[in-house]
């Protein structure tokens, strides 16, 4: 039996924080506003992954896709522990930075959220374990897989 090696992906602070979760792969963005309810499940019913629910997950996705409502529903499903362990994203997304930072402001919750280039992006799947540290002194941030 051999030993697996840690492989470690670096990206860009978006939002510091720390995570440790499983990886819920989109193919495609997802809406806050209008595309997950309360609970964190994506109720979009034309959504590549209608009925997954992101809560305490790693989420990974493209980008944020629309409405600046996005920044109080995320932040809403952050202070609820309804919402995702960690966004990490190719395009960041200020909508959802905001409400990240709205989280960290008024409920003293942090939600990291990371940048990834697309080789890095790609080493990503559904299902895997990963660390998300995005607490570090050079905006850069580290997922262990």
């Amino acid at each position: 039996m051999g030993i697996k090696m840690a492989k470690v992906l670096s990206g860009k602070v978006s939002h510091p924080g720390n995570a440790e979760g499983e990886v819920l792969l989109l193919t495609e963005p997802v809406s806050f506003w209008g595309g997950v309810d309360h609970h964190g499940e994506i109720i979009d019913v034309h959504h590549a992954q209608h009925k997954a629910k992101m809560t305490n997950k790693i989420l990974v996705m493209p980008s944020g896709r629309g409405s600046s409502s996005a920044t109080a529903v995320l932040a809403e499903l952050i202070r609820t522990g309804d919402g995702p362990l960690a966004i990490v994203m190719l395009q960041c997304d200020t909508i959802l930075v905001i409400g990240a930072l709205v989280s960290a402001e008024i409920y003293g919750i942090s939600l990291p959220i990371v940048e990834l280039q697309q080789a890095e992006y790609d080493q990503l799947s559904d299902g895997m374990r990963v660390t998300v540290d995005a607490i570090t002194d050079h905006d850069i941030a580290t997922i262990t897989i």
